[in-house]
């Protein structure tokens, strides 16, 4: 029986590399066999500005070309965005996931997701980001978090495209390989 198809959508702010995560799920889904969509969604384009992207993986091809508005799970890379909790979990499914870069999650955030019957899954990819890259870039390590959150796409086909994508600049490419893999280890359920 065919697997239904699973929708990610993605949240943050311009230069976060919330597109990147996305291309790069969608490229460890195509290793794994899977069919993809991905899609950036922009509004005003500007550096900081909120930038939404998505993700949809099946077992057959996909047809629909569109926004997410009923994802399955939602990772929010921004860590100030998860006290958006309306616009964050917008349409998100019963019983789907929440991602969230915090160390602690904003209490409105936790209560709309035990009202969905959610799952809330926390990173600090903030301190990860800022021990190896020295800089604020939480992509990678939210794209690690969220592999281990889903169980949607093996870490090893992960780093993999991570190799592939960053791979031009040997160290780049090593330093997020490090990211993604010390997010997947930390990041923990929310109880």
């Amino acid at each position: 029986m065919p697997q239904r198809m699973y929708e990610v959508r993605w949240h943050g702010r311009g230069g976060q590399g919330v597109v990147t995560s996305s291309e790069l799920l969608a490229l460890a889904a195509i290793r794994e066999g899977k069919y993809v969509y991905h899609a950036p969604e922009f509004g005003p384009e500007r550096r900081g500005a909120p930038v939404r992207a998505y993700t949809r993986i099946s077992d057959e091809p996909i047809e629909l070309h569109s926004g997410i508005y009923s994802p399955d799970a939602v990772v929010v890379i921004d860590p100030s965005l998860q006290g958006e909790v309306a616009s964050v979990t917008a349409g998100l499914k019963e019983g789907g996931l929440v991602v969230v870069n915090a160390r602690s999650p904003a209490p409105g955030l936790v209560e709309q997701v035990r009202k969905l019957n959610a799952r809330l899954w926390l990173v600090d990819a903030y301190s990860i980001a800022m021990e190896i890259f020295g800089r604020p870039l939480y992509n990678t390590p939210m794209l690690g978090a969220f592999a281990r959150a889903s169980g949607l796409v093996k870490i090893d086909t992960v780093l993999e495209v991570v190799q592939e994508r960053f791979g031009r600049d040997p160290k780049i490419a090593e330093l997020n390989a490090a990211a993604v893999k010390r997010a997947y280890e930390e990041v923990r359920p929310y109880e």
